[in-house]
């Protein structure tokens, strides 16, 4: 299948060339405004790639993908929050199937109503929210609750390495919630609380103890319903450096006073000078997921997983459910036609070939007993921090 990668030789589209290029089943396109950099991307890849000279935004874009035969159009070209659903509408429209890692939560929730006529009267399937959320945040809970009666909570944070590398797209994507009010499922009901305000203690199994804040992405409306949860949906992330943390709930204060209008174009800035912390950090990132309720007897519950990914390799992970989902189309495993959220389109048990690739040690832990149910084998000294 002609797989065009779009902000292919981005900090996530080459992670996601990298890992298809020696697909068999995959003609790998590399496609993005600069046709240079696409060029060099193709050049350092040991499989099949052609470079691109493509612009999303033109006019002529639904045509050019005609005339390269595209069968599967993977988006990286963020950030989503503020996208429209054009790019999709001529995937759809040139007859390819569609997939994308946008996390901005009206993008990916509103994604199916918009676009599922579009997609099933092209015989094609698209997919929005092909990354760590929803995509393997369902995986997560779908494995820790499969036999449960009922869900009351579910809390999941991301704690991304210091070190790891950064991206403009992705801090402007999560500068532009900052201080802004976001809508939540607490106490049963919904409510709103501010983003990035009111950083956390959270605990995690294989990484020191780091203080979280909340973020605005699509689990917050979708989990509610998918997972009938009683209490509370919340979704955090934990920087390393405390400092930085700290920071961001400054700008947050800042914001919701109206001192700071749209800290989002500070992105570039701030992304030049994070690196001045890196001494402080390490190369170890990781994830938590943590559910609350009642077990298949009836009785309460409580189990948490985690994943710990070192030597930087943390970025890998948002790149995995796009990877995974490329493949199934381009062997032409059943996906239904028509438009829809990543949310359990995947399973964890499909993740984890691709975790053990970058030796990431995950940990089911009922937290009721404290004991590990489930580890998977440590890689020597990987998360030796």
């Amino acid at each position: 299948m002609k797989t065009l990668v779009l902000g292919g030789y981005g900090n996530f589209g080459a992670r996601i060339c990298r890992a298809l290029a020696t697909d068999p089943t995959i003609e790998l396109q590399i496609g993005g405004r600069d046709l240079g950099q696409a060029q060099r991307l193709a050049d350092s890849l040991d499989g099949r790639a052609m470079a691109v000279s493509i612009d999303c935004n033109a006019a002529g874009f639904g045509q050019a993908l005609s005339t390269l035969g595209v069968g599967l159009v993977i988006h990286v070209a963020g950030p989503f929050q503020q996208q429209s659903y054009a790019v999709a509408l001529a995937v759809a429209g040139a007859g390819a199937h569609y997939i994308d890692l946008a996390d901005g939560r009206r993008f990916v929730c509103d994604f199916p109503a918009a676009l599922h006529d579009a997609f099933q009267q092209a015989g094609r399937t698209g997919i929005s929210g092909a990354s760590t959320v929803p995509a393997l945040s369902s995986a997560v809970v779908d494995r820790l609750c499969a036999d449960w009666q009922a869900i009351h909570a579910v809390d999941i944070c991301i704690a991304p390495a210091q070190t790891a590398p950064r991206g403009k797209a992705t801090l402007a994507a999560v500068l532009s919630y900052c201080g802004k009010p976001i809508r939540i499922w607490r106490n049963g009901q919904w409510t709103q609380a501010t983003g990035w305000a009111a950083p956390e203690p959270v605990e995690f199994k294989r990484l020191r103890p780091r203080i979280g804040a909340l973020c605005d992405i699509p689990d917050l409306e979708l989990f509610p319903a998918r997972y009938r949860v009683r209490d509370r949906v919340m979704f955090r992330a934990a920087l390393e450096v405390a400092a930085t943390q700290r920071a961001f709930a400054v700008l947050a204060a800042l914001r919701s006073r109206g001192l700071l209008m749209r800290p989002e174009r500070w992105a570039g800035a701030l992304n030049r000078v994070a690196g001045v912390f890196d001494p402080l950090g390490t190369s170890l990132g990781g994830m938590v997921v943590r559910v609350e309720g009642l077990d298949d007897a009836g009785r309460s519950a409580r189990r948490a997983w985690h994943i710990a990914a070192d030597n930087d390799h943390g970025p890998e992970i948002p790149c995995m459910a796009a990877v995974l989902l490329a493949r199934k189309l381009a062997v032409g495993d059943a996906v239904a036609p028509g438009a829809f959220t990543a949310a359990g389109l995947l399973s964890l048990g499909e993740f984890e070939p691709e975790f053990a690739r970058w030796g990431m040690i995950t940990d089911l832990v009922d937290e009721s007993l404290g004991e590990p149910q489930e580890a998977s084998p440590a890689i020597a000294g990987s998360t030796s921090r």
